[in-house]
């Protein structure tokens, strides 16, 4: 039998009752995914769709003392009207108030909440080669806004929000507004932001992940070696000196914030020149505006030499080219499936979600604080230590319920790490 649906005034009436909630929720992003300090700039990217909740954020920020908020619209549809009717010449600079805007606020030392919710399909039809130079000219020429997030000198904290078209794929079938209140609960729930005291929930969820990050770090292993029946085989190397992270991260002046909520994963930068064999996808990716499905990639010296995809080949092609190392891996990342948010059984179509629900790998950016004394150095530097440069940075999902992942010694031995999606000692 099928779920009733919720009239248009139940859901009214649901939401509203949310409020309480959605404050504390708008706090735990404030004070602990943000880590607003007296007197600093908060900056909050939202989708225009969820102003009701950028003015709850806006009113948390200034309940911690930020010396002022500053708000940036975002808009599915305009966005989509703009990659419609301009040239791809166009995008491949960003506007230069644009670029005045993002870097002043990362050098003046602003902390940065990026509350995301868009359709998946949003450009769907759109020429990947436009949204992709656009991504990449900010990345490059927004050089002081990129740089403080990498290294180290800006705080910065992605989040969900709803939007109706987003909701609409989560839960098909179901009107906007149910839809949009089922994601909300849902966004609360795997936040942990669903109880009274969502700040205390993610100081002991931190907690969580220091035994994981002393097995790893310990261990230092020359590799994992990955496995699963989808046909994934694939080895990827480890750094020397590399260090895994995970939950609370740090700036160079010592502030400890949360890059993500949810997060579930720990994770480390590979070595760059070191992956060997083939990777599928266990799940789809959302990337500008456009989903990729069933896809695979075949690395030989650390570079993909060759891939493929049911669906959305050319975006993944251009993710790929979209420079001299974004064929390359900047990230491998670990998760149980036993995390609330596969435990959910939602494909939530958002890579934020749908990454900490599974074992990922990234291409492009590597990071410099998983290299012992990586926030010290510069992007040559970097490279020449192992740890990947690129503009792009794109997370996919490789954690099948049978995936098993070795770590691999230096004199060859292999430690279980991960059996059947699992952690060996879960």
């Amino acid at each position: 039998m099928s779920p009733i649906s919720m009239t248009e005034e139940e859901c009214r009436v649901a939401t509203e009752a949310l409020s309480d909630q959605l404050d504390l929720y708008a706090d735990l992003l404030v004070k602990k995914g943000a880590a607003v300090r007296p007197g600093q700039e908060l900056v909050v990217e939202c989708p225009v769709e969820r102003a009701d909740f950028a003015r709850r954020v806006v009113a948390a920020g200034y309940r911690a003392g930020a010396g002022h908020v500053t708000v940036i619209w975002d808009d599915d549809a305009i966005s989509r009207l703009t990659y419609e009717n301009v040239d791809v010449d166009w995008f491949r600079h960003t506007p230069s108030w644009k670029v005045e805007q993002l870097n002043s606020l990362a050098e003046a030392g602003a902390t940065f909440l990026f509350l995301e919710g868009s359709d998946p399909s949003a450009l769907k039809g759109i020429d990947p080669a436009k949204p992709a130079a656009a991504s990449k000219a900010r990345n490059t020429e927004c050089k002081s806004f990129r740089d403080g997030m990498d290294f180290g000198r800006n705080v910065w904290c992605i989040a969900g929000v709803p939007v109706a078209a987003w909701a609409r794929e989560v839960f098909p079938g179901t009107s906007d507004a149910e839809a949009t209140y089922r994601l909300w609960n849902l966004i609360l729930s795997v936040a942990r932001a669903d109880g009274d005291d969502p700040e205390s929930a993610w100081e002991t969820h931190n907690a969580s992940f220091e035994k994981t990050k002393r097995f790893l770090n310990g261990h230092r292993f020359d590799a994992l070696r990955y496995e699963a029946s989808n046909g994934t085989n694939l080895i990827v190397g480890m750094n020397p000196g590399h260090v895994w992270d995970g939950g609370a991260a740090r700036t160079q002046d010592g502030t400890t914030f949360f890059p993500n909520i949810p997060t579930e994963e720990v994770f480390t930068s590979p070595d760059r020149a070191r992956a060997e064999g083939i990777v599928y996808s266990a799940m789809p990716l959302v990337h500008a505006g456009q989903i990729v499905r069933d896809f695979w990639l075949h690395f030989e010296g650390g570079r993909v030499v060759d891939f493929g995809a049911e669906r959305g080949v050319e975006v993944l092609r251009h993710i790929i080219e979209t420079d001299e190392n974004s064929c390359r891996l900047g990230e491998c990342a670990l998760i149980s499936k036993n995390t609330p948010i596969r435990q959910s059984e939602t494909l939530f179509f958002d890579t934020l979600y749908d990454e900490n629900a599974s074992c990922h790998l990234a291409l492009g950016m590597g990071f410099p604080e998983c290299l012992e004394g990586g926030v010290n150095l510069g992007k040559e530097e970097l490279l020449a230590r192992g740890v990947n440069q690129s503009v792009a940075h794109v997370d996919f999902m490789i954690g099948t319920d049978d995936l098993n992942v070795w770590g691999v010694c230096e004199d060859g031995t292999e430690v279980p790490v991960f059996e059947n999606g699992q952690w060996a000692w879960e």
